[in-house]
């Protein structure tokens, strides 16, 4: 019998593979004409890097510091050379050849479509389910965001599955090779939160099938396959060993790690702050987004809690109608309907859009709860179930505190609604199990009957019963809505919230029926190829293009051709203005800005121009985000003297057309007590601990004295308890981030203050005195100070973290073992083809990986 060649084995997953890059750049298909998107989160990291991406054009090396935001923060955090990830480098050259933003949904659908291959779905199917998982709305508005390593984390992260899924199940080569090139990628995303969500699937995953392959006499295939999974799992961590090592060094100082204050503190609003010395977020801030059980629903019915917070409705609305009848101009009523109504009324504090599965694929997943067996099934339910748990956050605080308090790492990430990224992939996964399952037990309409009408009453009769009684189950009001409508409409803001009400039923009524008749077609075309009125040929197509119409044309709600703008319309976030051209004249070194905005500590636009106090960043140095929160508004000039703030941008007020004379745009002011880049001391105070130093910090005047905690004061015996520093004086001569260059003039011992965060002291930042090292300790909370001898002499700091050279070296050896290990599988899979040993399928390479099944082992026992 002759094997098949090459060519026509893989050809169904080539045009397979080639029609999901087609789907995925018809919906992106805006940048073939070269437009783009402006993207929130993209424009943030692109403004923080600008400092550290001007250094290496000017010389060559990227700095390892920036001072661009939060007055300095590790460069290696936000961007920083990778000399030796060459995996990730050659996957990412060949995704940049792909149109932008297609690339990331294509990179989505492919790796869940290796999933479903090795898990035994045809082509189709296998499409099918990618195209769900890639297209399903939460992806859609996280890119919309700029979500882009989140997006990406989770594309791998199906890979990553599937390599496991293959070790485990005895392909121990294959699986080490795909496990270790996917989970390479997975850690270059760079999003832990959802990778350390996706490992807690695996988790369950391995629970789930290690029980059944022990119970099945298969306990050192079992073995063989986690002692594989070990070892490749320790390769691709190590591909990026540089990235996590210097990670969880940083992590401990930031907000996710100890915070060293212990007693309750007042916020500047006046509340009570509780700081936990176990470490990790706020519980208040880690569930801040957390999605509400009812709004669970949304999977299934898309508008059932109104969709985006920021319009999304029509001139036929009764919320436009209502503003139009109380004198609002029809063009400003229908631009506020369309991006400003408060259409959304969840839980959550903003949202883009609802996370949407599909309700063709929820009822397909549904029903493959009744059709599948074996271990795999309970995986699938128990995978999705913990990611929608988790998405509820405080909304199942008994189970999610528990969790957050006592399962390791959880406790250092917030928005946990983004788990339900995760869930779409499983129901996209079972949805397309569910089907193959069908076809390869041959079901039968009567063994069918019962589950398929079971899954019916499950998903479209609830969205039927929500249709027609959803006023009877929800308020579809908010507790703040009406404060919230009074700011704008005064007296008539309780008849413009009932026409929203109204519009947020109609919202329900829409997409409740809509779901209906889109779970009927999609039971009608099971229906039909069960009893054998429609064939194969045509039952794959039409079940595909129910599914992925469901979800593209939700998506195009909340990102559709209009979002897309030209590529000068998007370089314009970062146009200066008067006030940043005004303080960019100024050439001096070392003096940073104060965007006087509300929003300083989470916008990057001011990092973009200039060395910032503020920024936004998801781990801010905690005890500079301490010494914002605690002492700031009490002590505003001080301490913008000690970050030497030269300029404050002073934002503008509301426009006044009575007063052509009020500035157009921000202004700079110039602040002439700022203390310049380090200053001499007269006064040393003592802090006991944290606590004490926080207080003080209300108060401190920091042109005149230092805060110096109790432990370091010791290494400052034998100075007097008044310091003389007339005559003395600090220059900034030489600035490149991570190494600052100072001439000193002490007319007498005493101690420099300087306006650098302190990091890491004597560790990772070393000090040098005339080239001989010398020791500093941290000031005034977050500053670095040093004792200095009397004389004139040159004061270097240079940050050179040790551990990054370490990770260099983990990065090359890790890298050069998994290339050589994928390279060894490649040339043994096709020798093994060539000589037709490999023991596959003719028809498709992996299904053995379910025909050589725990239930099929268990079956044949029987």
């Amino acid at each position: 019998m002759n094997q098949p060649s090459f060519f026509q084995r893989y050809l169904p997953h080539i045009l397979a593979i080639l029609g999901l890059l087609v789907l995925s750049t018809i919906y992106f298909s805006p940048v073939l004409s070269g437009k783009t998107l402006s993207l929130m989160d993209v424009q943030q990291a692109s403004a923080s890097t600008q400092e550290i991406r001007e250094i290496a054009k000017q010389t060559g090396i990227k700095p390892l510091w920036t001072d661009a935001l939060f007055s300095g923060m590790p460069a290696y955090m936000i961007d920083f050379d990778y000399p030796h990830i060459y995996i990730y480098k050659a996957i990412t050259a060949v995704q940049n050849l792909l149109p932008p933003f297609a690339s990331i949904v294509f990179i989505m659908m492919v790796s869940a479509y290796v999933l479903l291959v090795v898990l035994g779905c045809n082509p189709w199917l296998s499409a099918m389910g990618a195209a769900a998982y890639g297209l399903g709305t939460f992806s859609i508005i996280s890119l919309e965001a700029g979500h882009v390593s989140k997006l990406l984390a989770l594309g791998y992260g199906a890979g990553v599955i599937a390599g496991v899924i293959l070790c485990l199940r005895g392909r121990y080569w294959v699986g080490a090779a795909v496990t270790g090139l996917f989970l390479s990628m997975e850690f270059g995303a760079n999003h832990i939160q959802i990778t350390y969500y996706l490992f807690l699937t695996i988790g369950l995953l391995v629970l789930i099938e290690g029980i059944a392959l022990v119970r099945a006499g298969k306990g050192k295939q079992l073995g063989v396959g986690l002692a594989v999974l070990a070892v490749v799992g320790v390769l691709g961590a190590g591909s990026f060993g540089k990235r996590l090592l210097v990670l969880n060094q940083f992590t401990k100082e930031t907000i996710r790690g100890r915070s060293e204050l212990t007693a309750k503190t007042t916020n500047p609003d006046g509340k009570s702050s509780t700081n936990e010395s176990k470490g990790g977020l706020d519980k208040d801030y880690a569930f801040s987004y957390s999605y509400g059980k009812a709004e669970t629903l949304t999977l299934l019915i898309p508008n059932l809690y109104g969709g985006s917070s920021g319009g999304g409705l029509t001139t036929s609305s009764e919320f436009y109608k209502a503003m139009v009848s109380r004198g609002v101009d029809a063009g400003m009523a229908k631009q506020y309907a369309e991006q400003g109504a408060p259409a959304y009324w969840g839980d959550q504090p903003m949202v883009g859009g609802p996370a949407y599965a599909g309700a063709a694929l929820v009822f397909l997943f549904v029903l493959s709860m009744f059709v599948l067996r074996g271990p795999t099934r309970w995986w699938l339910l128990s995978a999705a179930g913990l990611m929608i748990v988790l998405a509820w956050g405080k909304n199942l605080l008994w189970f999610n505190e528990l969790l957050f308090d006592y399962l390791p790492y959880l406790n250092k990430f917030r928005a946990m609604t983004m788990a339900l990224c995760l869930a779409q992939l499983f129901m996209a996964v079972g949805a397309a199990l569910g089907v193959q399952a069908i076809i390869d037990q041959k079901l039968t309409m009567a063994q069918l009957k019962q589950p398929l009408t079971i899954s019916l009453a499950l998903t479209a009769g609830l969205s039927l019963l929500l249709a027609v009684l959803g006023g009877t189950f929800f308020s579809f009001q908010t507790p703040t809505d009406l404060d919230q409508l009074s700011g704008s409409f005064g007296d008539a803001a309780r008849d413009v919230l009932n026409a929203i009400i109204s519009d947020r039923k109609s919202l329900l009524r829409a997409d409740a029926f809509r779901s209906a008749i889109l779970i009927l077609l999609a039971a009608g075309l099971v229906w039909a190829f069960v009893n054998n009125k429609l064939k194969a040929g045509l039952f794959y197509p039409l079940l595909l293009a129910v599914v992925v119409f469901d979800l593209f044309s939700v998506d195009k709600r909340f990102l559709n051709s209009n979002d897309f703008i030209s590529k000068t319309q998007a370089t314009e976030a970062f146009a200066p203005t008067a006030a940043d051209e005004q303080i960019m004249q100024d050439k001096s070194l070392g003096y940073r800005v104060f965007d006087q905005s509300p929003s300083f500590m989470s916008s990057n636009r001011a990092s973009y121009f200039h060395r910032s106090i503020g920024g936004y960043n998801a781990a801010k140095l905690r005890r500079y985000q301490e010494l914002i929160t605690y002492a700031f508004q009490t002590n505003t000039l001080n301490i913008l003297n000690m970050l030497n703030v030269k300029y404050v941008i002073q934002q503008p007020q509301q426009a006044d057309p009575n007063n052509p004379q009020q500035p157009a745009g921000p202004t700079a002011l110039t602040n002439p007590e700022a203390l310049g880049a380090g200053w001499f001391v007269s006064r040393l105070i003592p802090a006991a601990d944290a606590d004490a130093e926080i207080a003080a910090m209300k108060t401190l005047n920091t042109r005149d004295s230092a805060l110096v905690s109790q432990a370091d004061m010791s290494k400052l015996a034998g100075l007097p308890s008044q310091l003389d520093h007339t005559g003395s004086s600090v220059q900034l001569t030489s600035y490149r981030g991570d190494k600052l260059t100072y001439t000193v003039n002490a007319a007498r011992e005493g101690v420099v203050v300087f306006s650098e965060v302190y990091y890491r002291g004597n560790e990772d930042w070393q000090a040098f005195v005339d080239g001989k090292p010398m020791p500093h300790f941290r000031a005034n909370y977050v500053l670095r100070a040093m004792r200095m001898p009397a004389g004139k002499h040159t004061v270097e700091f240079r940050f050179d973290p040790p551990l990054a050279h370490t990770g260099d070296t983990i990065d090359l050896i890790c890298n050069v073992l998994l290339i050589g290990l994928i390279g060894f599988v490649v040339v043994k899979s096709t020798r093994n083809q060539a000589s037709g040993s490999e023991p596959v399928a003719p028809a498709d390479p992996l299904r053995p990986v379910v025909s050589e099944s725990v239930l099929d082992e268990r079956k044949k026992k029987r």
